[in-house]
């Protein structure tokens, strides 16, 4: 399945797991990188030092490609862009910041650059910072999103209507007709976050997993705007953010009642009820958590299997 992002990162399939926080450690990483996808570390959720040996384990787990994602508004990215070099990183995904900040350090250090955008006159001042490749990241999606509300069936096509660099699609896919629809709309590939958070090497809790097989259609819903949107599985903590909101608060009585660790608490810890639970809107369509591998291969093989129906019409 060879175009310009297998040949890009070097990979089999045009399919990159997402660098989402609490899900996304080595072990996730490696057995994308191993099905034929690209693996990405989400160094969002590490300290500096971790994300060190989590990138190391990595390296012994797998002799395939993979990369680090970078929300470049975290605290110590300075350290982690030091770390990504001495470490010999070749391919980095940043997000949550200006792609002008890193973009030309990363480059100089021989680091395939690719940044996350919400919007097309994001990927535009994307495209002229000077990086590889643009993902699309559509309303859908789960975790910290965009403030335009711009779904990927709108954006994708937008977006390619804009840029000439490669452009992977993101958000609402999990499929592989998810995956053919998004091709057809202009993009190379495919980020995909939601399914791989439901399988069995994501290094979230088990408690957040069987959580994401019984999310239904509506079931999840974009808050916290007014610090950075987020989107949420509803419980009591989302609920708890709702009854905040009936008495039009102030930004930092929001951050009081988000606190610290909220998504740790949640994703990695368990707790269902207190935790910030971050999933995609495409988990109505995930009702099995599987390997990695066999994730892979379902979704080329409906892939495949799309693009022989689309032929006959």
């Amino acid at each position: 399945m060879e175009n310009k992002i297998t040949k890009l990162f070097n990979i089999q399939y045009p399919i990159i797991q997402g660098g989402m926080i609490w899900n996304s450690g080595y072990k996730l990483a490696s057995a994308v990188s191993n099905a034929g996808g690209l693996g990405l570390i989400g160094a969002g959720s590490m300290y500096p030092e971790v994300l060190r040996q989590h990138i190391q384990k990595c390296q012994k787990a797998t002799d395939k490609p993979f990369g680090v994602n970078v929300p470049m508004l975290y605290p110590n990215v300075e350290e982690i862009m030091q770390i990504l070099v001495e470490e010999g990183v070749k391919i980095v995904f940043t997000s949550a910041g200006n792609p002008k900040t890193w973009t030309p350090f990363l480059k100089k250090n021989g680091i395939t650059v690719v940044h996350v955008v919400s919007s097309s006159k994001f990927a535009l001042k994307a495209q002229e910072a000077g990086v590889d490749a643009i993902v699309a990241e559509g309303f859908e999606a789960g975790g910290h999103n965009g403030r335009d509300e711009t779904t990927t069936l709108t954006l994708i096509p937008m977006v390619r209507e804009k840029i000439s660099i490669p452009l992977i699609a993101a958000g609402g896919i999990a499929t592989g007709r998810g995956m053919l629809a998004t091709m057809v709309l202009g993009a190379d590939g495919v980020q995909v976050g939601s399914r791989f958070a439901a399988s069995v090497e994501s290094s979230s809790h088990d408690n957040f997993k069987n959580t994401i097989l019984e999310v239904q259609e509506g079931d999840t819903q974009l808050t916290l705007k007014e610090l950075a949107p987020v989107r949420l599985i509803k419980n009591k903590f989302y609920q708890d953010v709702q009854d905040l909101y009936s008495k039009c608060p102030t930004p930092e009585e929001l951050k009081e009642l988000l606190g610290r660790a909220r998504a740790k608490k949640g994703m990695f810890e368990g707790d269902l009820i207190e935790g910030e639970l971050e999933i995609g809107q495409i988990a109505g369509l995930i009702h099995e958590i599987l390997p990695v591998k066999m994730i892979v291969e379902n979704m080329v093989r409906e892939f495949e299997e799309a693009k022989r129906e689309v032929a006959l019409f």
